[in-house]
C-alpha cells in the first residue's frame, strides 16, 4: 500500500537552505489538490515563498504543524487515495521519519558545491557556481542590478538535474571584482564573454534577469555564436522606463527600515521579503567598492533616469530561440515593455508575479527554461 502513498516534503531552495518553517497551510486535510497548486507558505533564512504541490491527489494528512522548524526533506504532508486506511498512513509516516534520520546523518558528511572564482582578461576576478553535469551547452544564469548568483536559488539546482548550470556574479556584485569599467552595458557584456572564454564554454543557454537580461541580449547580438538560446526574465533593454526610486533607494538605503520598502518593490507580495534577505543586502552594500560600483552602473545604464539601450528593433534579426518572461505586477520595469515584440520572441506573462518571476513562480519559470534549453 505504501506505493500508493505520496509524500510531500520540505523543499530545498538553494544550496544554503538547510531547514524551513511552514508558516501557513492553504489547504485542508481531505482536499483534492493538483500538481503546481499553492498549498502552503514556507519561510527560510533567505526568503519566504509559496510552496507548490509536487503531486496531485487527496491530501490525507498534514504532518507538519505551522511554526515548527523542519529540515529539508522532512515530511510535510501525505497524499493518498481515500481507500488507504489510517494504520497504513501511520506506518508510512513512521517509516519515512526513520529513513529521514538516516539520510540526515549521512548527509552531514557530504561536501557541498562551493562558488569558485576565476581571473578573466583584464585581471578582474569573477565568482561563479557550477552545478550539474550533462552534455550540450550549459545553462548560464545572469542576475540583475544589485543581485548575485544566489538570486537563482529556486532555479539553478532544479535545472541542474538535467543540465550543466552556472550562475555568476557580474562585476561590481557578489564575490566578483568591484571594478565595473565604464559602468555601461558593453563593459558588462565584455566581462561575461571573457568569463565564457576563461571557463572554455563555447555556447550557452543564457538566462538573464532585469539588467542581466539586457546583458544576455547584448551578447546574443554581438556574439551570436556563443548563445544557444536566451530566456529574458523581466528584462531591461525593451523600453525606456525604469523605476529610479528603486535603483536610488537600493543604493542609498543603509538601514533595514529604509531598505525593506525598497526590496518589497521587486515582488508582488511584500511578505516574501524576509529580515535575513534585508540583512544579506546590507552586508553586500558594506563591502568596499560596492557603493561606487553601483553608482557608476546607475549612471551608465540609466542616464537621466531612462534605460540607455534598447534592443527592440534588433530582436527580429536574432536567430536563436528567444523567450521573455514578465510578471504582470512588475513595479521596476513595466510589463508593457514586452508587448508588441517580433514573432520570433515567445512571451509568457505570469499574472501573480512582480519583478522576480523566477522566485515568485519558480516552478513555471523552470519549466519554461528547461523547455527552451532542451
Amino acid at each position: 500500500m505504501a506505493g500508493d502513498i505520496q509524500p510531500i516534503v520540505m523543499p530545498k531552495w538553494g544550496l544554503a537552505m538547510e531547514e524551513g518553517v511552514v508558516t501557513a497551510w492553504n489547504v485542508a486535510e481531505g482536499a483534492t489538490i493538483k500538481k503546481g497548486q499553492e498549498i502552503a507558505d514556507i519561510e527560510t533564512s533567505k526568503i519566504a515563498n509559496v510552496f507548490e504541490s509536487p503531486v496531485s491527489g487527496t491530501l490525507r494528512r498534514l504532518v507538519a504543524p505551522t511554526g515548527e522548524t523542519l529540515p529539508v526533506g522532512a515530511l510535510l504532508a501525505v497524499v493518498a487515495d481515500k481507500s488507504i486506511g489510517d494504520a497504513d498512513l501511520d506506518a508510512f509516516v513512521a517509516k519515512f521519519d526513520e529513513a529521514l534520520k538516516a539520510a540526515l546523518a549521512a548527509k552531514a558528511t557530504e561536501r557541498k558545491p562551493e562558488p569558485e572564482t576565476i581571473e578573466i582578461a583584464g585581471g578582474r576576478r569573477i565568482r561563479y557556481l557550477k552545478l550539474g553535469s550533462a552534455d550540450g551547452p550549459p545553462i548560464l544564469f545572469v542576475h540583475g542590478f544589485g543581485g548575485d548568483l544566489n538570486n537563482w536559488l529556486f532555479n539553478q539546482e532544479a535545472l541542474a538535474e538535467h543540465h550543466t548550470t552556472y550562475a555568476i556574479d557580474l562585476p561590481g556584485h557578489g564575490g566578483s571584482s568591484k571594478d565595473v569599467g565604464g559602468g555601461d552595458l558593453a563593459g558588462l557584456t565584455a566581462a561575461l564573454a571573457a568569463w565564457l572564454d576563461a571557463i572554455k564554454i563555447e555556447r550557452a543557454h543564457l538566462v538573464g534577469h532585469s539588467m542581466g537580461g539586457s546583458v544576455a541580449l547584448q551578447l546574443a547580438t554581438s556574439k551570436p555564436d556563443k548563445v544557444a538560446s536566451a530566456t529574458l526574465i523581466a528584462p531591461a533593454g525593451l523600453g525606456p522606463d525604469i523605476a529610479m526610486d528603486f535603483i536610488n533607494g537600493f543604493i542609498e538605503a543603509s538601514r533595514g527600515k529604509k531598505l525593506e520598502p525598497v526590496l518589497q518593490m521587486i515582488v508582488a507580495n511584500p511578505e516574501l521579503v524576509t529580515r535575513d534577505m534585508i540583512e544579506d543586502v546590507l552586508k553586500f552594500k558594506r563591502i568596499d567598492g560596492v557603493d561606487a560600483a553601483l553608482k557608476k552602473l546607475r549612471d551608465g545604464l540609466f542616464p537621466g533616469g531612462r534605460q540607455a539601450v534598447s534592443f527592440r528593433d534588433g530582436l527580429a534579426k536574432l536567430k536563436q530561440p528567444i523567450q521573455v518572461i514578465v510578471g504582470a505586477k512588475d513595479r521596476i520595469i513595466p510589463a508593457s515593455h514586452a508587448q508588441g515584440l517580433p514573432g520570433n520572441v515567445q512571451l509568457h506573462v505570469i499574472e501573480t508575479a512582480g519583478h522576480m518571476p523566477h522566485m515568485e513562480a519558480a516552478a513555471e519559470v523552470n519549466r519554461l527554461i528547461g523547455a527552451i534549453a532542451g
